[in-house]
């Protein structure tokens, strides 16, 4: 008998053991498959007779549901393996193109938040960026996409010459071999570029999670868009005008996403991108356009689209993008708007590019010959701009905690990736902190115009809070000091010509004297005491210098002239607006 209670005991003993080491530490197996044929299906279930979710990428890596093969109903006599392709969903490919390896994952979750995102198959890389995320927004959820890509073969593919471009004076951000450069702002990616944009845990911020935010309409949003909407655009010229002249741009706005089943946030945060806050592309908006005859009247095009670097360069913007809208009958500001945004949800939302991110990155097309294309613009940094926008009307609008959805990739051996030393699980700042953007990134994304000891494309009647908010909504809280031209810190009122913006990102500091053309004695007005001061230049009876000459300067040919003073007689008069 005491033999038998001591070996019950050392049993009893063993299990408990047996159960605290499997509590405290996560040992499991888990299979990949790798595909190793090119145009293999993903099919929802094992047989070629389920409908093909997408065609998968030769060489690509998935995590097997496990190692079992599924009896085949069709098409594959071997059977079928099943694999995760994002968050849990699970999709059937035959076992003929899978290459099955094993490997052990011992990561210990830390706590229940850890543990889901591990569940669902986050990277522990991830873990404490969504985790701190979740803190604050329980009712945010987060969905791995699993790309099967290799980190560093991505990375690679989309640093590809004429893909990207950045405004960078860093030499480190610009590639140096492409000999593509757009503009004298901005220049071709570095691969260090690239990375540190396409990496995700580099934006598990407030402000720039919204770029992996799920952008189709939101019925639990419904009542709440056309405000979100309004407080997203009111500062940019397009809407100043639209409203002006007594339309209701952001319900507009509204009920065409709604058709085109796309959020509206997300398209009036693209418009915003597209257009700016400056009215250098009143053409585009107003539908006034009188050249070609008055072909183009009553055209609009708030979206770019036809405007490609080789039409621009030997048409010009202008005609680039009404020569499409008018070819698209984009004849209405709806029909403008829907055209766009139902466009850009056929076009991208719908073949797998469902997120701003992966609008610009294609990494989980359904059609694998446009891996790495199809992108809709070439700023690299246009995903974490757009996202800061998006953010910024959501918590003004207080509605931060409603129940978004992130869909955020996840590619394979990150951790392994020569690249990581520029990019990836880093700690991201809060809203508080100053970002790493470029000071002529930062203009720029803002919507300005960033000229050598200038800032530019601010126009007359602006006040100093919104240009302050517009450039801070991109270089993060605290980040931006406005002085007049006598050196005072300013915080209300107009901001005229001579004002100095100081603009500050994390490593340093840059100020910029503010032009804005007509406004010669710099008030923040184009009136009849600036008009005074250019006749008086001309007449030699009183000096325009420096920011003031070329305030002065209105048609930009270098003098101060009757042309000049003409423009700004004009513009008093309200028959012809000074581009800034």
């Amino acid at each position: 008998m005491k033999n038998i209670k001591k070996f019950y005991l050392l049993f009893m003993f063993f299990l408990i053991l047996i159960f605290i080491f499997n509590m405290n530490i996560c040992y499991a197996d888990t299979y990949k498959g790798k595909i190793i044929d090119s145009g293999v299906s993903l099919r929802k279930g094992p047989g070629t007779n389920y409908e093909r979710i997408k065609t998968l990428v030769e060489d690509s890596v998935y995590t097997l549901v496990n190692n079992t093969l599924v009896k085949d109903e069709g098409g594959c006599s071997n059977g079928w393996y099943q694999i995760y392709y994002e968050s849990s969903s699970i999709g059937y490919v035959c076992s003929e193109f899978v290459e099955v390896s094993e490997e052990k994952i011992d990561v210990e979750a830390k706590n229940a938040c850890e543990q889901q995102l591990k569940d669902l198959g986050f990277p522990e890389s991830y873990w404490q960026g969504l985790c701190a995320l979740k803190i604050n927004h329980p009712n945010w959820e987060f969905k791995p996409i699993f790309t099967g890509l290799d980190w560093s073969s991505a990375v690679t593919s989309e640093s590809a010459c004429g893909k990207s471009y950045i405004a960078s004076n860093d030499k480190s951000n610009i590639d140096s071999t492409c000999k593509n450069a757009y503009t004298s702002i901005w220049y071709p990616a570095s691969s260090k570029a690239v990375a540190y944009y396409m990496d995700p845990r580099n934006w598990f911020s407030e402000n720039t999670i919204f770029q992996f935010e799920y952008l189709k309409y939101s019925d639990t949003l419904k009542d709440k868009y056309v405000d979100a909407i309004n407080n997203i655009i009111k500062n940019a010229q397009f809407y100043t005008y639209h409203v002006g002249i007594g339309n209701n741009l952001g319900e507009i706005i509204n009920t065409a996403s709604l058709a085109a089943n796309i959020s509206p946030i997300f398209v009036s945060s693209r418009i915003l991108q597209e257009l700016g806050n400056s009215n250098s592309l009143y053409n585009l908006y107003s539908g006034v356009y009188d050249g070609e005859g008055g072909k183009y009247l009553g055209y609009y095009n708030f979206y770019n689209f036809g405007v490609t670097d080789s039409c621009a360069t030997s048409k010009g913007t202008t005609l680039c993008g009404l020569e499409y809208a008018y070819a698209k009958k984009w004849d209405s500001l709806y029909n403008a708007i829907y055209g766009g945004a139902s466009g850009i949800a056929s076009s991208y939302i719908s073949v797998g590019q469902y997120s701003g991110y992966l609008q610009k990155f294609n990494v989980v097309p359904t059609e694998s010959s446009r891996l790495y294309g199809h992108q809709y613009m070439t700023n690299i940094a246009a995903p974490s701009s757009e996202a800061k926008t998006t953010y910024k009307s959501y918590k003004n609008m207080n509605i931060l905690d409603s129940d978004f959805i992130f869909h955020i990739p996840v590619y394979n051996n990150m951790d392994k990736s020569d690249f990581n030393q520029n990019s990836g699980a880093v700690p991201m700042p809060d809203d508080d902190i100053k970002t790493t953007l470029d000071i002529n990134t930062i203009i720029v994304s803002s919507g300005y115009k960033y000229q050598t000891n200038q800032i530019a494309g601010i126009n007359p009647n602006t006040s100093v809070s919104t240009v302050k908010n517009t450039i801070e909504s991109i270089s993060g809280a605290n980040s931006v000091i406005i002085k007049d031209s006598n050196d005072n810190v300013v915080t209300d009122g107009l901001i005229g010509t001579g004002f100095k913006v100081t603009v500050s990102n994390k490593e340093k500091s840059e100020t910029l004297v503010v032009l804005i053309k007509g406004d010669t004695s710099g008030d923040g007005k184009i009136n009849a005491l600036d008009l005074l001061q250019v006749q008086k230049n001309i007449l030699k009876t009183y000096t325009l210098n420096n920011e003031y000459f070329h305030a002065g300067d209105t048609s930009g040919d270098g003098k101060i002239n009757a042309l000049d003073l003409l423009q700004i007689q004009k513009n008093i008069l309200g028959t012809y607006t000074i581009v800034q």
